[in-house]
């Protein structure tokens, strides 16, 4: 039995077969973690969605801010951009039950020495109180008025986290830490702006300012441009499959990794 912990697939289906056709993954044997973004940019994102839902119990994955797009965009709450490619999924006859799955998935995964998010965690949250708080988001997603946090999911106020937000406040730091976050200062205040891998002034790469005595390993996506970061206590799996790059697995039991190379979908550069 082994676990892969697989980059943003971004609809890139073919790409998903191949990489596991390379490593050998077999159902009822092998577990799949999936970093988030498992839709949109690339050309099959429906493809994706119906495969990865239907491993059940042999695979997780988390929300991306992709992810979110889609079922804010499904429930009518967010408008179509222009590079979106999940109209496959809007027009398909299993679209609810697929955007309920989607919608239902937890922010954070841990299990052992690994925790799995998409983007990244602010440097004054431990790993246990991330999952708190990523849980807190799960509930709001799960519950009745649901589109209510929808409509108000979106936006960059607060920048920082404090232990009194309340309300729609508190769940919008969250989400853009555990889905959007790049950068952020020593104190956890993030620059949600900003892309590429130069850090604006006063500002490091989130992982930068982690302590240095954690002992849990964060596997995440979301980051593109950074491409593939392997680190003691931090593993960024976003090798750029859906613009040209590859997509990539790790086991986690021994770090070993497996890459495909990639069609390109997007122009390189983007995010």
């Amino acid at each position: 039995m082994a676990t892969y912990a697989i980059g943003d697939v971004q609809g890139c289906y073919d790409e998903l077969t191949t990489l596991l056709g390379e490593i050998g993954f077999r159902r009822g044997r092998d577990r799949l973690w999936f970093v988030g973004d498992l839709v949109n940019r690339g050309p099959k994102s429906l493809d994706v969605l119906r495969f990865v839902s239907g491993l059940g119990d042999a695979a997780v994955t988390v929300l991306g801010n992709h992810d979110l797009h889609l079922v804010a965009q499904y429930e009518g709450v967010e408008k179509l951009k222009e590079k979106d490619t999940f109209q496959d999924v809007l027009d398909a006859p299993d679209a609810r039950e697929l955007i309920d799955w989607l919608r239902r998935r937890p922010m954070m995964h841990v299990d052992g020495p690994y925790a799995m998010v998409h983007a990244g965690l602010l440097p004054v949250w431990s790993v246990e109180k991330a999952v708190e708080l990523g849980a807190e988001v799960q509930s709001a997603l799960a519950a009745r008025n649901y589109r209510d946090f929808l409509r108000r999911m979106y936006g960059g106020s607060p920048d920082a986290w404090r232990d009194d937000l309340s309300g729609w406040d508190r769940l919008r730091v969250i989400v853009n830490a555990m889905t959007r976050l790049r950068f952020c200062s020593r104190e956890g205040r993030m620059d949600l702006e900003a892309k590429g891998t130069r850090a604006p002034r006063g500002t490091w790469p989130w992982f930068e300012t982690r302590p240095a005595s954690e002992k849990t390993t964060l596997v995440f996506g979301h980051w593109s441009q950074l491409g593939l970061k392997v680190r003691t206590r931090q593993v960024g799996l976003d090798s750029g499959c859906v613009w040209g790059g590859k997509l990539t697995a790790l086991r986690l039991e021994d770090r070993k990794l497996a890459q495909v190379n990639c069609a390109g979908y997007q122009a390189p550069g983007g995010e």
